[in-house]
């Protein structure tokens, strides 16, 4: 084949080349685009069921201690025993208080008997004083005269000299029975005021004392602990309380729900309980906390549930309450559509042969469908398959 005739062959073969690759390109590129299904988001009403499972704890539970360091000489309840509040469980010995009581007691009698004596005193210097009264006023009288008698020259001085000195000492008298009142009325006023208020509170202190001796229990229920026998040492420091009471007249139930259910619980709601050890039975619970501040970072809330014991519930038991839950009208799109990332809620609008990435809320969902709080509108279609390969502004072809 001539030279020229070769080049022209080989040109043919780069051409018809060039146009298969080109062609097996837009081929790859058609067969990359994701296919997906779109539906479009409705308005409805969401019912759905709500699920709380854990075990029952009892409703109050009461550590009792010690308020007095003492030895223990009795306890009245063991583990599995049912008690009333204000029953006695524990006694210390008081024999060491016993013995401080008659001391502060006699205390008290001292600071009595003082306080009487003073009130004696206190009569015998009114009479005193009356006494010195009359002896001053008499020897006021006698120098007066005597005073006069010698301004007129019929007294020498030695007669009122005299007078003077009797006067003197009547006024001595006078005030030494003012002074011994005033000392006595102190004494008095001590004894029966601030002394006898001391040794009264010292008394009254011990008998508190006496009376903590007497441990009862704070609460009706059943002791579920016990960490104290007679002869041991009882102390208010003590690490352990000395028994622990459990009111399980009424047990709860405690868990959490999901956010999107807060709002459509409140407190006294009534639930249906069950119980795995009593298969077959159903009980009726009521909602007595919703707590307002999330329990965990996954935006679940804690709940609580009261549930009133006939008898045979033991705290312990594993139990399931179930809530049927109904929205509001809202936007309603299926649980298929919705992906979650980093804790963001999201699905994919597809518009004009593209998918757009949407943050949406979620409200209420069961095993279908899931209500959007936020994000979507009704009418915008959303893509329900092939959503965990979608990536935002991605070209699609719809179904």
């Amino acid at each position: 084949m001539p030279m020229w005739g070769k080049r022209v062959v080989a040109l043919l073969l780069v051409g018809v080349l060039a146009l298969g690759v080109a062609g097996c390109g837009a081929r790859a590129g058609a067969s990359n685009q994701v296919t997906v299904k779109a539906v479009a988001a409705s308005k409805g009403k969401m019912a759905a069921t709500v699920e709380v499972t854990g075990a029952l704890v009892p409703a109050r539970t009461a550590n009792v201690v010690s308020k007095l360091s003492g030895q223990v000489t009795a306890v009245k309840a063991d583990v599995g025993d049912r008690v009333r509040a204000g029953q006695v469980l524990v006694e210390i010995d008081t024999k060491e208080l016993q013995a401080q009581l008659q001391q502060a007691e006699a205390a008290v009698r001292s600071v009595q008997d003082q306080a009487e004596q003073a009130r004696i005193g206190m009569d015998s210097a009114r009479v005193a004083i009356a006494n010195a009264k009359v002896a001053l006023d008499a020897a006021q009288k006698y120098y007066d005269r005597i005073k006069a008698l010698a301004d007129a020259g019929a007294a020498s001085q030695s007669q009122l000299d005299d007078a003077q000195t009797k006067l003197d000492q009547a006024k001595n008298g006078y005030e030494a029975a003012n002074k011994q009142y005033e000392a006595a009325q102190k004494q008095y006023e001590t004894a029966s005021g601030s002394g006898l208020a001391q040794a009264e509170a010292a008394v009254n202190i011990i008998k508190v004392n006496m009376s903590n001796a007497s441990i009862t229990s704070p609460i009706t229920g059943v002791v579920t602990n016990r960490n104290i026998n007679p002869g041991e040492m009882a102390a208010p420091t003590s690490p352990q309380p000395l028994l622990t009471i459990a009111d399980t007249s009424t047990l709860k139930l405690q868990g959490t729900v999901g956010q999107e259910a807060v709002p459509l619980l409140s407190t006294g709601q009534k639930v249906t309980v069950t119980l795995d050890a009593l298969p077959g039975r159903e009980f009726t619970g009521t909602v007595t906390q919703v707590g307002p501040v999330a329990a965990t970072t996954g935006q679940r809330f804690p709940v609580e549930i009261s549930l009133p014991n006939p008898g045979e519930l033991k705290a312990g038991m594993t139990a399931r309450a179930v809530f049927k839950l109904a929205a509001p009208e809202g936007v309603v799109v299926p649980l298929a559509a919705v992906r979650t990332d980093n804790g963001q809620d999201y699905v994919f609008v597809v518009k004009n042969g593209t998918v757009e990435r949407r943050q949406v809320v979620l409200g209420l969902k069961n095993d279908e469908q899931v209500m959007i709080l936020k994000g979507l509108q009704a009418g915008e279609q959303v893509a329900v398959t092939n959503v965990g390969v979608l990536q935002d502004k991605m070209a699609v072809t719809v179904e």
